[in-house]
Formats: C-alpha cells, sequence, structure tokens
C-alpha cells in the first residue's frame, strides 16, 4: 500500500552508512539516487521504499514526535540483526528486540538523524 517513505537527513553520507547497515540483513539495498541528495532503497521482496533525503525547503531535518515506520522482517532472527547492525552503524536503541504482543517481535532505534525506526516480525 505504501510507494515510499522519504526521511529526513542533516548528513546523507552518514544517513546512507546507517541505513545500508540496518536494510541489509532485510534484503533491502541502495536502489537510486537523486544527486547528492536523496538515496533510494528497495528490495526485490517488496514493492515499498525508504529514501533519506536533504529538506527541498534547505531547513535542517528534524525527527518527528510521533513519527516511525515499521520495516517487516522475515524472522526475529533478522529483527535482531538489523537492530544490532543499525545501533554498530550510528544509531540508538529506543526499544531492544523482543516480544511486544503475542504475534508481534519488534526492536526499536533512532537513525542518527532522531528518526524513529521500527523493525518487526509478525507471527
Amino acid at each position: 500500500m505504501i510507494g515510499y517513505a522519504t526521511i529526513g537527513s542533516n548528513d546523507i553520507e552518514r544517513a546512507k552508512t546507517f541505513y545500508d547497515a540496518l536494510l541489509a540483513p532485510l534484503g533491502g539495498a541502495r536502489t537510486f539516487a537523486n544527486g547528492d541528495r536523496m538515496q533510494f532503497y528497495g528490495s526485490k521482496e517488496t514493492p515499498g521504499m525508504i529514501a533519506v533525503s536533504k529538506p527541498y525547503d534547505g531547513q535542517p531535518a528534524t525527527a518527528g514526535n510521533g513519527s516511525m515506520f515499521g520495516l517487516p522482517a522475515a524472522t526475529k532472527e533478522q529483527v535482531d540483526a538489523a537492530h544490532a547492525a543499525g545501533v554498530a552503524a550510528g544509531g540508538t536503541c529506543d526499544g531492544p528486540p523482543g516480544q511486544r504482543m503475542p504475534t508481534f517481535y519488534g526492536a526499536y532505534l533512532r537513525d542518527p538523524d532522531g528518526n524513529k525506526v521500527c523493525v518487526f516480525n509478525m507471527g
């Protein structure tokens, strides 16, 4: 249902390092870029994409209060691996991997710009 989501960044190179690491365990990789201001990520398994971008208005990127995006993982082990990779690549833990509800296993972290991300497995 979602085509893509755009996440603001003040340092695209730092954001690429983070999202390269976070998305690799989930099968995500760089797809295409729009110059030096935007990088898209996707995978062959899902149609949706994520982009990290400098804001078009030239103002600093800020993390939204209450904003978060979720990245589906095929297994709990992928959730664990993505969370660990994201933290190792400059993110901060915002909730360690664990069973949140009977059918929801998730991990929360913030990227280097403060954007909140959840990696989750349903089942």
